[in-house]
């Protein structure tokens, strides 16, 4: 039995180093990334079980990404496809003013292509305690939304929690498409994880602040928690970093972190699983604070997954300093 499950897309990720522009670059740094693997490992690394599903290909990239959620101690459930793809994702990081981006080339990946039946939800949800996505999985296909929403009503059978990361990707679909397919999805999720922009992007709630779109998520879709992350870019390798949830009437807040970025990449991930593991060992007070403090120190270390220990994220709500540490 698992403590999260995780249905999602990783990618090989392919780093232009040194600061070179994409079409500069004569190597990468190569390594794995992926949004519901992130929040696995995560939860994994924090000292929960978890393991994710998806699908890839039969070949030595699909080895390498099921290999690296093993590294991180996180179980697997892999649709194994012969003679496809790995989906990639290229990064170039930015200076200020230029920004850091991303390239994507994952069209007919072998996540993509997944179909309803194809996994035995069922067995996999049996006695979980929370089953987690993001819209970026339903994006990825026609197909691998309806896979989404079969998940999402297994995770409802089995009475295992929800965990929704609204996770807009204006790359992948356009706003009307994601509201339409996500829209229905709604009904099933306990808890919507989103940023200050995706809930406007894709539900067009606005409000005169944060708080109050929360306000209004809820009343609209029933959620039993909303929480959103607050990120402020005064420069490119300079943010500030923040989260609230709401719930039952009452606001859950933390303090807001200055971070010096080594690669902000995710963060938002980082997140959701410091606050799944917050929640789910302790209450919402718990799962902000653990949240922030596990993204925060994710975005101080190369890569999309959080090297960070249980031990660090509670050093750091005591109020560790700079100090080295001898």
């Amino acid at each position: 039995m698992y403590d999260v499950v995780a249905l999602g897309e990783a990618m090989i990720r392919l780093a232009a180093p040194n600061f070179r522009r994409l079409e500069q670059s004569t190597s990468f740094e190569v390594t794995v990334g992926g949004s519901e693997l992130s929040v696995a490992a995560g939860v994994s690394r924090l000292g929960l079980k978890s393991t994710w599903v998806s699908r890839l290909p039969d070949n030595p990239l699909g080895r390498m990404i099921r290999n690296k959620a093993w590294e991180f101690g996180v179980d697997t459930h892999i649709v194994w496809a012969a003679a496809e793809r790995a989906g990639l994702y290229f990064v170039e990081f930015g200076a200020a003013p230029r920004a850091s981006s991303v390239l994507y080339d994952r069209v007919d990946s072998a996540m993509s292509r997944i179909r309803p039946g194809e996994v035995a939800w069922e067995e996999i949800l049996k006695g979980a305690r929370l089953f987690h996505t993001s819209g970026i999985t339903p994006a990825l296909s026609d197909t691998a939304a309806e896979a989404t929403a079969e998940a999402l009503e297994a995770a409802e059978a089995a009475g295992c929690l929800v965990s929704y990361d609204l996770n807009y990707r204006a790359k992948l679909w356009g706003r009307e498409r994601a509201k339409a397919v996500q829209a229905p999805f709604m009904a099933k999720v306990d808890i919507l994880i989103t940023t200050e922009e995706d809930t406007e992007r894709v539900f067009g709630i606005v409000g005169k602040d944060y708080k109050e779109v929360a306000v209004k998520l809820a009343d609209q879709f029933g959620f039993r928690v909303v929480t959103i992350t607050l990120r402020g870019t005064p420069s490119v390798w300079r943010n500030t970093w923040s989260a609230f949830a709401y719930a039952d009437g009452a606001f859950y807040e933390d303090i807001t972190y200055d971070i010096e970025l080594v690669d902000r990449l995710g963060g938002g991930d980082a997140y959701s699983a410091g606050f799944v593991y917050g929640y789910l060992t302790g209450d919402l007070e718990k799962g902000v604070r653990y949240g922030n403090a596990f993204s925060v120190l994710k975005q101080t270390m190369w890569g999309d997954l959080n090297w960070a220990t249980l031990e660090e994220v509670e050093a750091r709500l005591k109020g560790a300093g700079f100090r080295i540490t001898r």
